[in-house]
């Protein structure tokens, strides 16, 4: 299979921003189309030097920064997100510390927000957005 066309009806621009981390594989950092932003889903790796804290604290601010990036170079924030997925390697240890520091950043009215376990690779927390332009 070579590689596919977007349909006519369903125009998209890709999001690319030297400000997170760059895609370690076949995907976008982000989508805008019709009026929507989404995500990809950003671990915790520092873009300028790849580091990668420790604590599950720590990573989600990282994260957080990840994807404010990507909404930054298209002139929206974390004020305009709706929803976002919330991937934790270690759901029950982690939630607690990671809820607080995702407190930090998000304020009610809180977007949705889906929260689960999965096998992540080295890292401990992952999280992807979906926001809305305001019109």
């Amino acid at each position: 299979m070579t590689g596919r066309t977007p349909h006519p009806a369903a125009p998209h621009r890709e999001i690319r921003t030297d400000a997170a981390p760059r895609p370690a594989g076949a995907y976008s950092q982000g989508i805008e189309a019709a009026g929507l932003v989404w995500t990809a889903g950003f671990g915790p790796q520092d873009p300028a030097t790849g580091a990668v804290a420790t604590t599950v604290g720590a990573q989600t601010a990282q994260v957080l920064r990840n994807v404010e990036a990507v909404l930054e170079a298209q002139g929206l924030s974390l004020a305009d997100v709706v929803k976002t997925t919330v991937h934790l390697q270690h759901l029950h240890r982690d939630f607690q510390e990671f809820n607080q520091a995702y407190e930090e950043v998000f304020t009610a009215p809180y977007p949705t927000r889906t929260t689960v376990g999965s096998d992540l690779m080295h890292i401990l927390v992952e999280i992807d957005v979906a926001a809305v332009r305001p019109s």
